[in-house]
């Protein structure tokens, strides 16, 4: 599985990075993605931030 962040739609507001630290961290004010792939650890916990997301920033990919 992939996650995708549309940076021109991150508002920055952190709940990916608290949600999932292990895939999302913030960089100059945006979510950057620490990993090409989400580890089979945190499937679950990207799949809630994408779903948190107030301004639906972040894509999933199968």
């Amino acid at each position: 599985m992939k996650a995708i962040v549309d940076l021109d739609l991150c508002t920055g507001c952190g709940l990916c990075v608290d949600t999932c630290p292990a895939v999302f961290e913030m960089d100059d004010a945006v979510a950057r993605l620490l990993v090409e792939s989400v580890p089979e650890d945190a499937l679950d916990t990207c799949r809630e931030a994408a779903d948190n997301c107030p301004v639906e920033a972040i894509k999933i990919e199968e």
